[in-house]
């Protein structure tokens, strides 16, 4: 047996253990939809200058929608720009079939922004990253 770590895997080698996986999962729960059904998308927020202000990165698998990031600009918060992008983002999951979302944050970021909109706190992680914590939040849509 050999143990390899790399940081810059060949194609053949990654696609053989997300395949592996796929097909575990398949084998167990035959009615999840496939990974290609998997969609990425963003939702921006510009001024009146077109330049971006605020914005979220999602993934939407299973059932899922899964918020990787979302960032405003200082002079936006308060002001109730993160709701309506977090609606935005809700609305699409949900035209899409998606019932569920989650999101990660960080002790420092926006766990009482994401609880003010509805999100329900399921879990922390104390020491991440150290000296501080990460939050997770769901929330049926």
């Amino acid at each position: 047996m050999n143990i390899e770590i790399t940081t810059t895997p060949n194609k053949q080698d990654t696609e053989t253990i997300s395949q592996g996986i796929i097909n575990f999962n398949n084998s167990k729960t035959s009615d999840l939809e496939p990974i290609e059904k998997e969609i990425k998308f963003f939702v921006f927020v510009r001024n009146e200058f077109d330049k971006i202000i605020g914005g979220i990165r999602a993934v939407c698998f299973w059932n899922t929608m899964h918020i990787e990031l979302l960032w405003l600009s200082e002079d936006c918060r308060g002001k109730g720009i993160g709701k309506k992008l977090i609606e935005s983002a809700e609305n699409f999951a949900k035209e899409n079939g998606y019932e569920k979302v989650f999101v990660e944050t960080t002790s420092w970021q926006a766990k009482p922004f994401y609880e003010k909109v509805g999100y329900s706190h399921i879990a922390t992680l104390n020491g991440r990253p150290k000296g501080h914590a990460s939050h997770y939040l769901t929330k049926n849509i």
